[in-house]
Protein backbone atom coordinates (compact mmCIF):
# COMPACT_ATOMS: atom_id res chain seq x y z
CA UNK A 1 0.00 0.00 0.00
CA UNK A 2 2.91 2.26 0.60
CA UNK A 3 5.05 1.29 -2.27
CA UNK A 4 1.76 2.33 -4.14
CA UNK A 5 0.77 5.36 -2.68
CA UNK A 6 4.33 7.11 -3.44
CA UNK A 7 6.37 7.26 -6.51
CA UNK A 8 9.96 7.76 -6.68
CA UNK A 9 11.98 10.43 -7.53
CA UNK A 10 13.12 8.78 -10.84
CA UNK A 11 8.77 8.43 -11.74
CA UNK A 12 8.99 11.95 -11.16
CA UNK A 13 11.50 13.17 -13.28
CA UNK A 14 10.08 10.69 -16.12
CA UNK A 15 6.88 11.24 -15.83
CA UNK A 16 4.69 13.35 -13.21
CA UNK A 17 4.97 16.15 -11.93
CA UNK A 18 7.61 17.78 -10.62
CA UNK A 19 7.38 21.68 -8.91
CA UNK A 20 10.59 22.25 -7.98
CA UNK A 21 11.71 21.81 -11.55
CA UNK A 22 9.21 23.97 -12.85
CA UNK A 23 9.85 26.90 -10.57
CA UNK A 24 13.71 26.70 -11.00
CA UNK A 25 12.89 26.95 -15.34
CA UNK A 26 10.45 29.86 -14.11
CA UNK A 27 13.22 31.81 -12.63
CA UNK A 28 15.79 30.77 -15.06
CA UNK A 29 13.63 31.80 -17.88
CA UNK A 30 12.74 35.15 -16.25
CA UNK A 31 16.55 36.06 -15.74
CA UNK A 32 17.55 35.01 -19.10
CA UNK A 33 14.76 37.47 -20.00
CA UNK A 34 15.79 39.89 -17.86
CA UNK A 35 19.19 39.89 -18.97
CA UNK A 36 18.24 40.11 -22.53
CA UNK A 37 15.86 42.64 -21.94
CA UNK A 38 18.74 44.78 -20.13
CA UNK A 39 20.84 44.02 -22.89
CA UNK A 40 18.68 45.53 -25.40
CA UNK A 41 18.34 48.27 -23.11
CA UNK A 42 21.96 48.87 -22.67
CA UNK A 43 23.34 48.63 -26.75
CA UNK A 44 20.18 51.04 -27.01
CA UNK A 45 21.52 53.74 -24.63
CA UNK A 46 24.88 53.51 -25.85
CA UNK A 47 23.62 53.97 -29.58
CA UNK A 48 21.79 56.85 -28.37
CA UNK A 49 24.77 58.42 -26.24
CA UNK A 50 27.09 58.32 -29.47
CA UNK A 51 24.47 60.68 -30.75
CA UNK A 52 23.82 63.13 -27.64
CA UNK A 53 25.92 66.04 -29.55
CA UNK A 54 23.12 66.03 -32.08
CA UNK A 55 20.36 66.60 -30.28
CA UNK A 56 18.57 70.07 -31.59
CA UNK A 57 19.04 72.76 -28.92
CA UNK A 58 18.47 76.49 -29.09
CA UNK A 59 15.84 76.43 -31.87
CA UNK A 60 14.34 79.92 -30.78
CA UNK A 61 14.43 82.08 -33.96
CA UNK A 62 16.66 85.11 -33.86
CA UNK A 63 19.40 87.86 -35.67
CA UNK A 64 23.06 88.15 -34.77
CA UNK A 65 22.51 92.17 -34.64
CA UNK A 66 26.51 92.29 -33.80
CA UNK A 67 29.74 90.13 -33.74
CA UNK A 68 33.32 90.61 -32.23
CA UNK A 69 36.10 88.18 -31.89
CA UNK A 70 34.66 87.61 -28.32
CA UNK A 71 30.99 87.22 -28.50
CA UNK A 72 27.40 87.53 -30.18
CA UNK A 73 24.45 89.54 -29.92
CA UNK A 74 21.42 88.38 -30.57
CA UNK A 75 18.26 89.35 -30.86
CA UNK A 76 15.01 87.01 -30.82
CA UNK A 77 11.98 87.71 -32.64
CA UNK A 78 9.17 89.10 -31.11
CA UNK A 79 6.88 86.20 -30.29
CA UNK A 80 3.71 88.78 -29.04
CA UNK A 81 1.94 91.64 -31.16
CA UNK A 82 2.82 94.04 -28.09
CA UNK A 83 6.15 94.53 -27.14
CA UNK A 84 7.14 95.88 -23.28
CA UNK A 85 8.94 99.31 -23.66
CA UNK A 86 12.29 98.28 -22.12
CA UNK A 87 14.23 95.95 -23.49
CA UNK A 88 15.94 92.68 -21.94
CA UNK A 89 19.85 92.28 -22.20
CA UNK A 90 20.21 88.72 -20.73
CA UNK A 91 23.81 87.95 -19.95
CA UNK A 92 25.05 84.90 -19.52
CA UNK A 93 27.80 82.93 -17.45
CA UNK A 94 31.16 82.34 -19.20
CA UNK A 95 30.90 78.93 -18.20
CA UNK A 96 29.47 76.34 -20.51
CA UNK A 97 26.85 77.36 -23.22
CA UNK A 98 24.38 79.90 -23.61
CA UNK A 99 21.29 77.34 -25.07
CA UNK A 100 20.43 76.58 -21.47
CA UNK A 101 17.78 79.31 -21.48
CA UNK A 102 16.84 78.37 -24.47
CA UNK A 103 16.72 74.55 -23.97
CA UNK A 104 14.08 73.08 -26.00
CA UNK A 105 10.87 74.53 -26.91
CA UNK A 106 8.43 73.72 -23.65
CA UNK A 107 11.71 74.46 -20.87
CA UNK A 108 12.59 77.97 -22.32
CA UNK A 109 13.73 80.84 -20.69
CA UNK A 110 14.07 82.81 -23.89
CA UNK A 111 10.68 81.39 -25.21
CA UNK A 112 8.63 82.18 -22.68
CA UNK A 113 9.80 86.04 -22.12
CA UNK A 114 9.53 86.26 -25.39
CA UNK A 115 5.66 85.37 -25.34
CA UNK A 116 5.29 87.55 -22.44
CA UNK A 117 6.02 90.62 -24.87
CA UNK A 118 9.51 91.07 -23.98
CA UNK A 119 12.24 92.53 -26.56
CA UNK A 120 14.94 89.72 -26.17
CA UNK A 121 18.76 90.36 -26.96
CA UNK A 122 21.34 87.81 -25.48
CA UNK A 123 25.18 87.84 -24.91
CA UNK A 124 26.33 84.82 -26.41
CA UNK A 125 30.47 84.55 -25.25
CA UNK A 126 32.42 82.37 -27.41
CA UNK A 127 34.86 80.18 -26.73
CA UNK A 128 38.34 81.97 -25.78
CA UNK A 129 41.54 81.03 -27.53
CA UNK A 130 45.31 81.19 -26.24
CA UNK A 131 45.38 84.73 -27.00
CA UNK A 132 42.58 85.60 -24.84
CA UNK A 133 45.01 84.52 -21.31
CA UNK A 134 44.80 87.93 -20.20
CA UNK A 135 41.28 89.36 -20.95
CA UNK A 136 39.61 90.21 -17.11
CA UNK A 137 36.68 90.99 -15.79
CA UNK A 138 37.67 94.80 -16.78
CA UNK A 139 37.67 93.53 -20.55
CA UNK A 140 34.15 91.91 -19.92
CA UNK A 141 32.07 94.33 -18.16
CA UNK A 142 33.69 97.72 -19.32
CA UNK A 143 34.35 96.76 -23.03
CA UNK A 144 32.10 93.85 -23.85
CA UNK A 145 28.56 94.09 -21.56
CA UNK A 146 28.68 97.93 -22.50
CA UNK A 147 29.53 97.96 -25.66
CA UNK A 148 26.29 95.34 -26.09
CA UNK A 149 24.03 97.88 -23.63
CA UNK A 150 24.80 100.64 -26.17
CA UNK A 151 23.70 98.78 -28.73
CA UNK A 152 20.74 97.99 -27.42
CA UNK A 153 20.33 101.65 -26.18
CA UNK A 154 20.61 102.99 -30.25
CA UNK A 155 18.90 100.28 -31.52
CA UNK A 156 15.86 100.34 -29.37
CA UNK A 157 15.97 104.72 -29.24
CA UNK A 158 15.85 104.09 -25.29
CA UNK A 159 18.12 105.54 -22.45
CA UNK A 160 17.84 102.56 -20.03
CA UNK A 161 17.85 98.79 -20.47
CA UNK A 162 17.03 95.80 -18.24
CA UNK A 163 19.85 94.12 -17.15
CA UNK A 164 19.36 89.91 -17.01
CA UNK A 165 21.46 87.77 -15.67
CA UNK A 166 22.57 84.41 -15.21
CA UNK A 167 24.92 82.61 -12.14
CA UNK A 168 28.02 83.95 -12.99
CA UNK A 169 26.71 86.44 -15.75
CA UNK A 170 24.21 87.49 -12.79
CA UNK A 171 27.28 88.67 -10.73
CA UNK A 172 28.61 90.86 -13.60
CA UNK A 173 25.46 92.14 -14.75
CA UNK A 174 25.02 93.54 -10.52
CA UNK A 175 28.97 94.66 -10.90
CA UNK A 176 27.78 96.54 -14.60
CA UNK A 177 24.89 97.73 -12.94
CA UNK A 178 27.14 99.44 -9.71
CA UNK A 179 29.07 101.65 -12.50
CA UNK A 180 26.24 102.41 -15.31
CA UNK A 181 23.49 102.80 -12.91
CA UNK A 182 22.62 105.89 -15.31
CA UNK A 183 21.98 103.10 -18.34
CA UNK A 184 20.10 100.27 -16.53
CA UNK A 185 16.02 100.44 -15.53
CA UNK A 186 15.82 97.22 -13.67
CA UNK A 187 18.26 94.51 -12.62
CA UNK A 188 16.96 90.62 -12.53
CA UNK A 189 19.40 88.52 -11.30
CA UNK A 190 19.23 84.81 -11.15
CA UNK A 191 21.47 82.46 -9.00
CA UNK A 192 24.48 85.67 -8.40
CA UNK A 193 27.51 84.92 -6.48
CA UNK A 194 27.66 87.74 -4.15
CA UNK A 195 28.71 86.56 -0.43
CA UNK A 196 30.62 83.72 -0.49
CA UNK A 197 31.50 83.32 3.07
CA UNK A 198 28.00 81.78 3.15
CA UNK A 199 27.90 79.43 0.22
CA UNK A 200 28.93 75.76 1.73
CA UNK A 201 28.48 74.18 -1.78
CA UNK A 202 31.16 71.77 -3.43
CA UNK A 203 32.13 74.12 -5.77
CA UNK A 204 32.12 77.11 -3.06
CA UNK A 205 34.90 75.30 -1.10
CA UNK A 206 36.84 73.93 -3.94
CA UNK A 207 37.01 77.34 -5.20
CA UNK A 208 38.45 78.58 -1.65
CA UNK A 209 41.03 76.12 -2.13
CA UNK A 210 42.88 75.86 -4.87
CA UNK A 211 45.60 77.31 -6.09
CA UNK A 212 44.82 79.62 -8.92
CA UNK A 213 47.77 81.50 -9.53
CA UNK A 214 49.85 78.11 -10.26
CA UNK A 215 46.99 76.78 -12.26
CA UNK A 216 47.05 80.21 -14.01
CA UNK A 217 50.47 80.42 -14.74
CA UNK A 218 51.15 76.72 -15.98
CA UNK A 219 48.01 76.51 -18.05
CA UNK A 220 46.75 79.84 -19.07
CA UNK A 221 42.74 79.48 -19.83
CA UNK A 222 41.38 77.05 -17.26
CA UNK A 223 40.90 73.82 -19.64
CA UNK A 224 37.46 72.65 -20.04
CA UNK A 225 38.26 68.86 -18.96
CA UNK A 226 39.32 70.71 -15.55
CA UNK A 227 35.92 72.49 -15.21
CA UNK A 228 34.19 69.00 -15.97
CA UNK A 229 36.15 67.65 -13.53
CA UNK A 230 34.80 69.66 -11.01
CA UNK A 231 31.05 68.98 -11.74
CA UNK A 232 31.79 65.40 -11.51
CA UNK A 233 32.58 65.76 -8.14
CA UNK A 234 29.40 67.73 -6.98
CA UNK A 235 27.24 64.71 -6.87
CA UNK A 236 29.23 62.01 -7.95
CA UNK A 237 26.86 58.99 -7.54
CA UNK A 238 23.76 60.98 -9.26
CA UNK A 239 26.00 62.59 -12.12
CA UNK A 240 28.10 59.30 -12.32
CA UNK A 241 26.76 56.07 -11.88
CA UNK A 242 22.81 56.58 -11.55
CA UNK A 243 21.92 58.69 -14.26
CA UNK A 244 22.84 56.21 -16.47
CA UNK A 245 20.60 53.95 -14.21
CA UNK A 246 18.08 56.04 -14.73
CA UNK A 247 18.23 56.38 -18.89
CA UNK A 248 18.48 52.40 -19.17
CA UNK A 249 15.30 52.49 -17.16
CA UNK A 250 13.67 55.09 -19.21
CA UNK A 251 14.91 54.39 -22.08
CA UNK A 252 12.01 53.84 -24.41
CA UNK A 253 10.23 56.92 -23.25
CA UNK A 254 11.19 59.90 -25.96
CA UNK A 255 10.40 62.53 -23.85
CA UNK A 256 12.58 61.37 -21.07
CA UNK A 257 15.52 60.52 -23.47
CA UNK A 258 15.33 63.95 -25.41
CA UNK A 259 15.46 65.73 -22.33
CA UNK A 260 18.34 63.78 -20.77
CA UNK A 261 20.05 64.11 -23.73
CA UNK A 262 19.77 68.06 -24.09
CA UNK A 263 21.22 68.35 -20.71
CA UNK A 264 24.20 65.98 -21.28
CA UNK A 265 25.40 67.66 -24.24
CA UNK A 266 25.28 71.03 -22.27
CA UNK A 267 27.06 69.80 -19.55
CA UNK A 268 29.87 68.12 -21.72
CA UNK A 269 29.42 71.79 -24.10
CA UNK A 270 32.02 73.12 -21.35
CA UNK A 271 34.65 76.18 -23.12
CA UNK A 272 37.96 77.15 -21.38
CA UNK A 273 37.34 80.27 -19.34
CA UNK A 274 39.74 83.52 -20.17
CA UNK A 275 42.57 82.58 -17.67
CA UNK A 276 42.79 86.17 -15.77
CA UNK A 277 39.28 86.21 -15.58
CA UNK A 278 39.03 82.98 -13.97
CA UNK A 279 42.14 83.68 -11.65
CA UNK A 280 40.34 87.39 -10.61
CA UNK A 281 37.04 85.30 -9.93
CA UNK A 282 38.50 82.71 -7.47
CA UNK A 283 40.64 84.85 -5.71
CA UNK A 284 38.67 88.38 -5.61
CA UNK A 285 35.19 86.76 -4.96
CA UNK A 286 35.65 83.46 -3.47
CA UNK A 287 39.03 83.34 -1.53
CA UNK A 288 38.89 87.03 -0.46
CA UNK A 289 34.75 87.89 -0.58
CA UNK A 290 36.01 91.43 -1.95
CA UNK A 291 32.84 92.07 -3.95
CA UNK A 292 30.41 92.08 -1.06
CA UNK A 293 32.62 93.69 1.17
CA UNK A 294 32.97 96.59 -1.74
CA UNK A 295 36.58 96.35 -2.38
CA UNK A 296 36.89 94.78 -5.81
CA UNK A 297 38.61 96.53 -8.39
CA UNK A 298 37.46 96.25 -11.83
CA UNK A 299 39.63 98.63 -14.33
CA UNK A 300 39.97 101.58 -12.29
CA UNK A 301 36.90 101.57 -10.17
CA UNK A 302 36.03 100.27 -6.61
CA UNK A 303 33.28 98.25 -6.97
CA UNK A 304 30.64 99.55 -4.29
CA UNK A 305 27.29 97.62 -4.17
CA UNK A 306 25.42 99.78 -2.42
CA UNK A 307 25.43 102.47 -4.84
CA UNK A 308 22.88 100.34 -6.97
CA UNK A 309 19.87 102.04 -6.39
CA UNK A 310 17.48 100.97 -9.29
CA UNK A 311 14.62 97.90 -8.53
CA UNK A 312 16.10 94.42 -8.11
CA UNK A 313 14.83 90.92 -8.55
CA UNK A 314 16.95 88.58 -7.06
CA UNK A 315 16.04 85.13 -8.22
CA UNK A 316 17.11 81.68 -6.24
CA UNK A 317 16.84 78.12 -6.17
CA UNK A 318 16.78 76.98 -2.56
CA UNK A 319 18.51 73.26 -3.39
CA UNK A 320 20.74 74.65 -5.74
CA UNK A 321 24.36 72.81 -5.53
CA UNK A 322 26.36 74.97 -7.59
CA UNK A 323 25.24 78.34 -6.12
CA UNK A 324 24.36 78.02 -2.40
CA UNK A 325 21.07 80.36 -1.82
CA UNK A 326 22.81 81.87 1.19
CA UNK A 327 25.28 83.06 -0.97
CA UNK A 328 23.02 84.99 -3.70
CA UNK A 329 20.52 86.02 -1.09
CA UNK A 330 22.83 88.69 0.51
CA UNK A 331 22.65 90.83 -2.77
CA UNK A 332 19.36 92.08 -1.25
CA UNK A 333 21.05 93.40 2.06
CA UNK A 334 23.67 95.47 0.41
CA UNK A 335 22.15 97.60 -2.31
CA UNK A 336 20.62 100.87 -1.92
CA UNK A 337 17.34 100.04 -3.74
CA UNK A 338 14.16 100.93 -1.94
CA UNK A 339 12.32 98.51 -4.59
CA UNK A 340 13.92 95.28 -4.33
CA UNK A 341 12.45 91.58 -4.18
CA UNK A 342 13.51 88.16 -3.25
CA UNK A 343 12.33 85.19 -5.02
CA UNK A 344 12.91 81.89 -3.70
CA UNK A 345 12.07 78.67 -5.50
CA UNK A 346 12.14 75.05 -4.49
CA UNK A 347 14.50 73.59 -7.28
CA UNK A 348 18.23 73.36 -8.71
CA UNK A 349 20.59 75.61 -10.27
CA UNK A 350 19.33 74.49 -14.23
CA UNK A 351 15.94 73.55 -12.34
CA UNK A 352 15.41 77.46 -11.90
CA UNK A 353 16.04 77.88 -15.84
CA UNK A 354 15.42 74.95 -17.75
CA UNK A 355 12.68 72.52 -16.64
CA UNK A 356 8.70 72.43 -16.37
CA UNK A 357 8.60 74.06 -13.17
CA UNK A 358 10.53 77.28 -14.28
CA UNK A 359 7.65 77.32 -16.91
CA UNK A 360 4.69 77.02 -14.56
CA UNK A 361 6.10 78.82 -11.51
CA UNK A 362 9.19 80.65 -11.53
CA UNK A 363 8.23 82.47 -15.06
CA UNK A 364 5.13 83.94 -14.37
CA UNK A 365 6.33 85.69 -11.53
CA UNK A 366 9.47 87.10 -13.06
CA UNK A 367 7.49 87.78 -16.38
CA UNK A 368 5.55 89.97 -13.72
CA UNK A 369 8.20 91.91 -11.66
CA UNK A 370 9.83 92.71 -15.29
CA UNK A 371 6.00 94.11 -16.73
CA UNK A 372 5.33 96.15 -14.34
CA UNK A 373 8.37 98.01 -14.20
CA UNK A 374 9.43 97.97 -18.06
CA UNK A 375 6.51 100.11 -19.46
Amino acid sequence: MIQGTFRSKSDQKDGGENPIREKEEAVVEKMVTEFEENSRKIEKMKSLLYTAGNVEVGNTPYEVVKETRTYRLAHYYPLASKLSKTPILLVYALINKSYILDLQPDKSWVRSLLRQGFDLYLIDWKTPTNVDKFTSFDDFINCYMDDCVEFVRKKNFVEKITMHGYCMGATMSVIYASLYQEKVRNLATIAPVIDTAKDTTVMGNFCKHINIDKMFNSVGNLPPEQLYACYSTLKPFKQGVNKYFNLAENIDNDQFVQNFLRIEKWLYDTPPIAGETIRQWIKDIYQNNRLVRNEMKIGNDIIDLSKIKIPVLNIVAEEDHLVSSECSVPLNDVISSTDKRLMRFHTGHVGLIASTYSQNNVLPKVGQWLRSRSQ
